[in-house]
């Protein structure tokens, strides 16, 4: 995507948000999606683009979205699974 190669955390973690910015901006998601932190049921955190949250400081639907929402998203990233649910750490 044209970014510097990071040589501290702090740019790592830029080059983290500013990358799924791109994305998210290239799949024109992003008014309906956050870039948020997730913990699987195994207790691994990482990092996703959410479209529904059930925390209201997410200010995002808590109900899964419709397809065509995420679908240009899940071409884009080359997923042929479904979305996934995960809780925030």
């Amino acid at each position: 995507m044209g970014h510097a190669p990071p040589e501290t955390t702090e740019d790592q973690r830029g080059n983290i948000l500013q990358g799924a910015l791109d994305i998210m901006g290239h799949a024109a998601v992003l008014r309906s999606a956050r870039f948020r932190r997730v913990k699987t049921p195994k207790g691994h955190k990482f990092w996703c683009i959410a479209f529904s949250s059930n925390d209201p400081c997410d200010r995002l639907p808590a109900t899964a979205p419709s397809e065509e929402e995420y679908k240009a998203l899940k071409e884009l990233l080359q997923k042929k699974f479904p979305p996934q649910w995960y809780k925030s750490p």
